[in-house]
Formats: C-alpha cells, sequence, structure tokens
C-alpha cells in the first residue's frame, strides 16, 4: 500500500459535538432541492461548498466554484471550520440497517501517497469502474478554486489477519466518540480522533504492503491526480501529494453490499414477446411468480438448480410479468473478449450490457441504436420508475421504461480479482451501502 499519513484535516466545531446539520450527502445524489432543503437546516451546511451547480455530474460556470471557495473561506475565517493543530487519522463508524440487517461498518480516515492506479511493489490503488470526463472536470474546477479535497475517497484493503480491524475497534471501545452526526437518514456518524503516535504506527504497519481498492470515488481519485500533475514539480511533501481516504477492511463484519439493477428503456420495437424471442439461443428465460419482491430468492433457485452463477431476473412493466433468466452456453462472452479473465467475463453486469444490450436489446429492439439506462438498487426503486417516481432516472427523462434486469450483488471476490488484473467493471458495477457523508473532514492540498 502507498504510504499512510495523518493530516490536519478542517473540520466543523474544532472536531467535536454534534454536527448533523452541517454534513450532506455525496454531491452526485442530491438535486437543487436537496441542496436547498439542507442549506435551510443551516446556511453553513457543506453542500454549499461541496455541490456548486446541479446537475452535480457536469462542469458548471466559473462563478459557482469562485463561490463555494468564497463560502468555505468565510466559514474558517469566522471560525465555523477550522484546522486541526495537531496531524491525526480518524476512527469513522457508520451504524444502520440494510436489507433487514443491522450493521456497523467501520473504517479508517487518512491521508494515501497520491500515486498513480495499477499495481506496485509493496501496494498499489486499484480501480475497478470507468471514469467519464463531466464529473472530472466538475471537481477538478472545484479542487482549483477550494484548494481542499473536500469529500474522502472509499478504499478498501485486504486485512486478512483482521489486524486493522482490531485497532480500529480498539480505539471505539475505548471511549465516546469525539464527534457525531445522523441525518435523519437512519445512518449514524461517529468519529473518533486519534492523534498518538502508537496508534498511528501500529495502523500503518497494520496496512504496510497492501493494495488499495477503490469502492468509490474513481473520478475523485483521477481529479486528485490530474490536480497534482497540473502543479508541476512540487516538493514530496506538498500536500497535494496525498489524498484523504476512508479505508475500510475487507475483513470488516459491517460491510455491506447491495446490487445496481439496470431498467432500460427507450427501444422503438421492444416487447416482452419480441425480446424472448430475440434472445433464443442467447439467454434460457422461464417465467416464474409474478411478485418482483420474491426476485432474489426464485434467482437463488435457479441458480442452484441450473448450476450457474449467471442468472437475472426479468420484469416487463407493459404486462408486470416476471422471469427468470441464465446465458444459454457456458462463458458466453470468451469468444468475444478472450483476453479478459473470466472473473469479469462471468460478471453479471458485462453480461447485461454486452449479451442482453449489445446482442439483443440494441440489433433486434432498437435498429442498432443505443437504449437508455437506469440504475436503481432495490426493487421498489424499479417499480417506482414505472411509476415515474424516479425523476431523477435517464429513463424518465428520455422515455418510459420497458424491462428492468434484476441483479445480485457484485461479489467483494470480483472487484479484488478485477482490479488486480488490471480491468474495469461496467458503470454501475457496485453498490457499497451507505455512502460516506461528507463534511466530517476536509483535506487541505496547499
Amino acid at each position: 500500500m502507498p504510504a499512510i499519513h495523518p493530516f490536519r484535516a478542517v473540520q466543523y466545531n474544532h472536531g467535536k459535538g454534534d454536527v448533523s446539520d452541517l454534513i450532506a450527502p455525496p454531491y452526485d445524489v442530491l438535486d437543487l432541492n436537496q441542496k436547498q432543503a439542507l442549506l435551510d437546516k443551516n446556511e453553513n451546511n457543506i453542500v454549499g461548498v461541496d455541490l456548486p451547480h446541479v446537475p452535480a455530474k457536469e462542469l458548471g460556470p466559473n462563478e459557482a466554484y469562485a463561490a463555494s471557495a468564497s463560502k468555505l473561506a468565510s466559514m474558517i475565517e469566522s471560525g465555523v471550520m477550522s484546522q486541526s493543530d495537531k496531524p491525526a487519522i480518524y476512527a469513522y463508524r457508520q451504524s444502520f440497517e440494510f436489507q433487514g440487517e443491522k450493521y456497523q461498518r467501520c473504517g479508517m480516515v487518512a491521508a494515501v501517497d497520491t500515486v498513480p492506479f495499477g499495481n506496485r511493489d509493496g501496494g498499489g490503488i486499484l480501480a475497478h469502474e470507468q471514469t467519464f470526463g463531466g464529473p472530472k472536470e466538475d471537481r477538478m474546477a472545484l479542487m482549483k478554486a477550494t484548494g481542499c479535497q473536500t469529500s474522502p475517497i472509499f478504499g478498501l484493503h485486504p486485512d486478512e489477519d483482521g489486524e486493522a480491524v482490531r485497532i480500529i475497534h480498539s480505539v471505539m471501545e475505548s471511549r465516546d466518540p469525539d464527534m457525531t452526526a445522523d441525518m435523519g437518514d437512519g445512518i449514524s456518524q461517529e468519529i473518533w480522533t486519534i492523534d498518538d503516535d502508537e496508534t498511528i504506527r501500529s495502523y500503518q504497519q497494520a496496512l504496510e504492503g497492501e493494495d488499495i481498492f477503490v469502492a468509490d470515488g474513481h473520478h475523485r481519485y483521477n481529479t486528485a491526480l490530474n490536480y497534482l500533475e497540473s502543479l508541476g514539480d512540487v516538493p514530496a511533501d506538498h500536500p497535494a501529494r496525498r489524498t484523504m481516504y476512508v479505508l475500510v477492511s475487507m475483513s470488516d463484519p459491517g460491510l455491506a453490499i447491495g446490487p445496481t439493477h439496470r431498467v432500460l428503456g427507450g427501444m422503438e420495437n421492444y416487447t416482452i414477446e419480441k425480446f424472448i424471442e430475440a434472445a433464443q439461443g442467447i439467454l434460457n428465460i422461464e417465467a416464474i411468480d409474478n411478485d418482483p419482491h420474491t426476485f432474489e430468492s426464485q434467482m437463488a433457485s435457479l441458480a442452484e438448480r441450473e448450476h450457474t452463477v449467471n442468472v437475472f431476473g426479468i420484469y416487463d412493466y407493459a404486462t408486470g410479468l416476471c422471469f427468470g433468466a441464465w446465458p444459454a452456453v457456458n462463458d458466453p462472452l470468451d469468444a468475444q473478449f478472450p483476453k479478459q479473465s473470466e472473473a469479469w467475463r462471468t460478471l453479471d453486469v458485462a453480461l447485461i450490457q454486452h449479451l442482453i444490450v449489445e446482442e439483443i436489446c440494441q440489433p433486434e429492439l432498437n435498429n442498432g441504436e443505443p437504449v437508455k439506462w437506469a440504475f436503481p438498487h432495490s426493487i421498489d426503486e424499479v417499480l417506482a420508475i414505472g411509476k415515474g417516481e424516479e425523476t431523477g432516472s435517464s429513463i424518465a427523462g428520455g422515455g418510459k421504461p420497458q424491462l428492468a434486469i434484476i441483479v445480485r450483488p457484485t461479489p467483494l471476490e470480483a472487484v479484488r480479482d478485477i482490479s488486480r488484473a488490471g480491468e474495469l467493471m461496467p458503470q454501475k458495477s457496485t453498490f457499497f451501502y451507505p455512502k460516506l457523508a461528507t463534511g466530517l473532514w476536509i483535506n487541505p492540498l496547499s
């Protein structure tokens, strides 16, 4: 692993007490109304800095980023936010309920050497998802205007012996948290500041030689790399040579992974009958109970019966009919992608992209034209899109939803194996729940 360092974070309330009305969800899940609701609770909410304009995934006007920089400077000048006197790392616990079970995900916030993606001796920073220009342009403009990294990257590391987990838990069990927050979303946030040399050294040693797998924040880490490059030849100790991370052990029992389903629309010639006909020889499809909320159990039964890891749920919006589907042949992407690893070729999301969309939907049902997508995480969200309630999806903005493809979560082992192979998954392949909160730490880069 690249070296881990304590850092002098900029925080609300000197890193003490309750900051519930000052923090925010990640910028890229918020719309204009949600931004305003946070600012109505507290005019100093971090969303006024971290979300300069909407939509967030494209470059906005220069004045929007200048306003963010001015807001941050004003909060620091007035004492609403301040930089810690002593470098520290921070234990971070999020308590939540997910799919009917209670979890506590625990990680450590630290600065990590900003090095290019890829395998390296002693551990590297490994990516698993593609990135796009718009979000990187937006984050670069904000980083240049503020001179700060306003939210941490979410990184995973193997920690096979569980030593990092043990260190984090020992801190949490020793005393009450220094800072807490609850945004009313069912997720509690707790932070412990760690500035004693012994604990910091122990944690650094626990992570020596380990890879970091980026779970969330590929665009922002690419931006950190581009920002460092834009500075030219800076000293080895320049703050931009380090990037703020929340590091979570793959051994952490609170690590929850959910699915990202696919909703397709805008297909000119689509009906479920035509889809089934076009899929002959590519997919095996059979009718199942017409209850979308039982997809998970029915897919598990099909996987066991057919001895396959790739089983999809199919939901037709027009009729409400439900189906189970699985590839008609083993390893169907082998001929098309012989150089890709088996772990990549057998990803559900890769099969959807290259088998279902590119071989069935686009050529047979949409005259070769691209389809429209939405990426819900739950069956309730899938159904809400059909009712027009998920107005932020591309489906709602450009045509009605026609076909939902239900998937199971991407296994953690697949993330690890594909990252180490230097391969990239299709977008929206993983969903680590919950997202990290923004505003608990800011990392100055100058």
